[in-house]
């Protein structure tokens, strides 16, 4: 049978049992076993006599077996192998005297251990490693590690008469020597699983390896030998050219692994990046990673194959970014509509707003797609960044959409572009003087300024308003006029569509009919944009706000219902640090916006301890009071109930995942996904065998209940908002928060994005200890808004001193996003900051670690881009273009940035 890494474990495995455990840790083929890397490398075994021994340390060295016996134990109905060895000669060349030690096996299947007793036959060489214990004044080895060696090959030939010669024994080594460099040889340690030990997994490894090895011997010669002069030596021992054998390598049958092995995996890597760096062949690492010869051996290894997954991941975004330009795109070059917009505004733009506008203005004049990742802090001014690009697209004849995770926000961002594009009037009649007063990212400021706009504007466009849509910050009929006011064709603004699904039948349908029509247009959607009956043929700019909550299909939908391609920006202020942004969106240009506008304070923040009952009755006067000066507050709490066996917040509206710590401190990210959505979920309260209980999660309705009792909030209204509510009852919720009639809402997570109330100055998240940071940051970005003093209490049950603490040390210490997000990737990985679809797990990187390996990216980025600017479709890398070609097939959600 020819064994390829396509071979399935199925094929070549007898063990069903063994196959179906590693199928549960996703190895399912020879290539599957060949990546499943393990996590570290065990210690190099030393070598001593047993009168060296040291009770509770590991040891090897070889013996004779001078007395075999197995005993039934009836009791128990297994059976118990006991044999007595010699250490004599092994322990003559460690010039010592020698002595003896009894080696005892427990097993119910009497199969193994007439196996056993072959192997442990009286007279036979053997070599031993294990952990000595001492039982009835006897020296004891529980379950050793044993090698047979072939007869004839001792210190003294000869001596032992009692050796049975058995051909049907195929014997582990052929000499002492090469037995105990094998057994003393550090050892891959796997993430196993209680089907499955670490020792199975490598067995069942080092057997592909030979498998493969073997298959590979049938190939012509000259691919062997090929393969050989690319190889490099090793600095312990390995491939070291053709008719060289490595130290150590009897136990590989001379070279004929390696030699085999290297014929059945071709290298990817092209020869010169793999010179330059000092790498060595891909076989040559697969041999050293799971069968090292040294822990140095093992750990270059396993940086080439870290290397590999560099190169090869950036070759395939690269790739993905040049093949984007081929696509044709709908030009925008108009940018008139833009500027009148820009010089409307009440407020200056700030150097990096104007920076990025322009950026993308001249990405979006070419004929082929932009590809921009905005990222920048809450309040940054990213809004207004996506309306001049919509602007540019409007002005241009064309139409676009920007893309919300939640109605709240669609709803949001509707009444403040048209805020913003009632105002553009006021320029032709004369500035605004109050325009520097006002905060150029406080949605009240600019309907405020576009209400004199709308009082003195075209009677006829407003009475033209077609969908009408109340605000939460904006509740007076003026105010709510100035929102949603939207001009007809014959002024010069552009429509604002509101498209959600919640809308009305009838109001969803000429949203629907306005969008079809093609006439030049901004809509502002939820997930409704991605269904099959939003159809816009005019459409030449895809704005997606908080790009992480949306799936990499849905996202693709909206770009392939045309026969042209959309320009796509994709904000979010989730701080994302440069090297993550390098890895996960180097098919992306990337634009930060990290100038703050003047007027804003910064976020007082304090960790309270709350089982600390004075702190937590400060904390409660300190909020009365600013609910007394007309403020707001928010409280945040991970469950809705506490009878919700979910133990989350049933969003389907497209709010967040949220990062709950357990009690061991590692992150556990656990979601449910609807039909078209993500949703947000807390984890289940497990105790774990012997893991100390903590108390349940903090739910809205304990904590209102709680809340509402205290003497400090006496008088005081509470609102209650989860993802389970209706839109209606959101809305409302929402209205009667930012009027005051509620001046305090107790929600999850569901407030992260979307809501906007200037006059919170307050919050306080419960069972803070239990999230990421990078969540905490956004969450506490909800305050501050109105230019007021800002405080956020983070209530927290961690151990002081713990990585719990330590995580709110971070948030508490500073305010800025990038060294939240640092800390958050270090404390938690990749996978977790990013989000589920970029993890290690399911992204095809298994070793490559976005912190750590910072300069490997970038070193591996620069080389291929010279490789494809030399050759774009690497044909003078066959087995590169592979890689790649097996890659991006297997890895859509990586290369389209999700």
């Amino acid at each position: 049978m020819s064994i390829t890494l396509n071979t399935t474990m199925s094929s070549i495995m007898t063990n069903k049992r063994r196959v179906g455990a590693l199928k549960s840790l996703g190895v399912v083929t020879v290539g599957d076993a060949l990546t499943y890397y393990p996590f570290r490398v065990a210690d190099p075994v030393p070598l001593r006599a047993l009168r060296e021994a040291r009770i509770g340390e590991r040891m090897a060295f070889s013996a004779s077996v001078r007395s075999m016996r197995v005993v039934p134990m009836n009791v128990r109905r297994g059976y118990r192998l006991e044999a007595v060895v010699d250490d004599g000669d092994f322990a003559v060349s460690r010039h010592v005297a020698g002595a003896a030690a009894r080696l005892v096996f427990f097993s119910y299947k009497k199969q193994y251990v007439d196996w056993l007793s072959m192997r442990l036959r009286s007279g036979a060489i053997v070599v031993i490693a294990g952990e000595p214990s001492e039982f009835n004044g006897q020296l004891q080895f529980t379950h050793p590690e044993i090698m047979t060696v072939a007869p004839g090959s001792g210190p003294a030939d000869g001596e032992y008469s009692g050796v049975v010669q058995m051909s049907a024994l195929k014997y582990d080594a052929d000499t002492v020597e090469a037995g105990l460099r094998r057994i003393s040889r550090p050892r891959p340690v796997y993430h196993a699983s209680s089907r499955i030990s670490s020792e199975h997994i490598h067995e069942s490894i080092v057997q592909c390896i030979e498998l493969l090895a073997g298959t590979g011997q049938d190939l012509p010669g000259d691919a062997a030998t090929e393969a050989l002069q690319t190889m490099k030596p090793m600095e312990d021992g390995g491939i070291s050219g053709a008719g060289t054998a490595p130290a150590g390598a009897e136990s590989r049958s001379g070279n004929a692994v390696a030699v085999g092995l290297a014929r059945a995996i071709p290298d990817v890597l092209p020869e010169s990046v793999r010179e330059s760096n000092h790498l060595l062949h891909r076989a040559e690492a697969f041999l050293a990673i799971h069968d090292p010869l040294s822990t140095a051996d093992f750990k270059r290894a396993i940086g080439t194959m870290r290397y590999e997954e560099a190169f090869v991941s950036q070759t395939a975004l690269l790739q993905s970014r040049s093949n984007v330009r081929k696509d044709a795109a709908l030009p925008c070059a108009g940018v008139a509509l833009r500027d009148r917009f820009i010089e409307s505004l009440p407020f200056p733009l700030t150097g990096g707003q104007r920076e990025v506008i322009d950026d993308i203005g001249v990405d979006m004049a070419r004929e082929y797609p932009m590809q921009r990742l905005l990222q920048g802090e809450v309040g940054s001014g990213k809004t207004v960044v996506a309306v001049a690009a919509m602007l540019q697209a409007a002005g241009s004849g064309h139409q676009a959409v920007l893309v919300a995770p939640t109605q709240v926000l669609a709803e949001q961002h509707h009444a403040t572009i048209s805020a913003m594009l009632c105002a553009i009037d006021s320029v032709e009649t004369g500035d605004d003087p109050s325009r520097d007063a006002l905060s150029p990212n406080d949605p009240a400021d600019l309907i405020k300024a576009a209400e004199s706009a709308a009082d003195d504007g075209d009677a006829k466009g407003r009475a033209a308003v077609k969908h009408p849509v109340k605000h939460s910050g904006a509740r007076s009929g003026k105010q709510d006029g100035a929102a949603h006011a939207q001009s007809d064709a014959n002024t010069r603004h552009v429509p604002v569509i509101l498209l959600t699904g919640g809308m009305k039948l009838a109001a969803r349908r000429r949203a629907l009919a306005l969008a079809a029509s093609g006439d030049p247009c901004i809509i502002v959607a939820t997930h409704a944009a991605f269904s099959k009956t939003f159809q816009a043929p005019n459409l030449a700019l895809v704005v997606i706000d908080e790009q992480h909550r949306f799936g990499v299909e849905q996202r693709e939908s909206l770009r392939t219902k045309n026969d042209v391609v959309p320009h796509l920006l994709v904000m979010t202020a989730t701080p994302i640090p440069r090297t993550a942004a390098m890895t996960w969106f180097g098919d992306l240009d990337i634009s930060w916006l990290t100038e703050l506008p003047g007027g804003r304070k910064p976020i007082r923040t304090f960790i309270v301890p709350e089982d600390d009952g004075r702190m937590m009755g400060s904390m409660f006067a300190h909020i009365r009071g600013r609910i007394d000066a007309g403020e707001r507050a928010y409280v945040v709490c991970p469950r809705i109930d506490a009878d919700d066996e979910s133990d989350g917040d049933d969003d389907t509206s497209g709010a967040s995942q949220i990062g709950v710590y357990d009690d061991s401190d590692t992150y556990r990210r656990e979601s449910a996904t609807a039909a078209a959505n993500t949703t947000t979920s807390a984890p289940s309260q497990e105790d774990g065998d012997g893991a100390p209980s903590r108390p349940p999660l903090h739910s809205v309705a304990e904590i209102e209940r709680r809340l509402s009792s205290l003497p400090q909030f006496r008088g005081i209204r509470f609102a209650t908002l989860t993802g389970r509510d209706d839109d209606a009852t959101k809305q409302q919720v929402m209205a009667d928060f930012a009027d005051g009639a509620t001046p305090v809402l107790v929600a999850t997570t569901v407030i992260e994005v979307g809501v906007d109330v200037p006059q919170a100055s307050c919050i306080v998240i419960f069972d803070a200890d239990r999230y990421g940071l990078s969540q905490l940051h956004q969450l506490r970005g909800r305050v501050g808004r109105g230019g007021t003093d800002s405080w956020a209490f983070l209530i927290s049950r961690a151990e002081d001193g713990g990585p719990a603490q330590q995580r709110l040390q971070v948030i508490q210490g500073t305010l800025d996003g990038a060294q939240i997000a640092q800390a958050d990737l270090e404390f938690r990985g990749a996978g977790d900051v990013l989000g589920d679809a970029q993890s290690g797990g399911k992204s095809g990187l298994k070793l490559l670690r976005v912190v750590k390996d910072a300069k490997i990216i970038a070193d591996a980025r620069e080389r291929a881009g010279r490789l494809l600017a030399d050759d774009p479709d690497l044909s003078g890398e066959v087995e590169l273009a592979g890689a790649v070609l097996d890659f991006t097939r297997g890895n859509e959600t990586f290369l389209t940035s999700s």
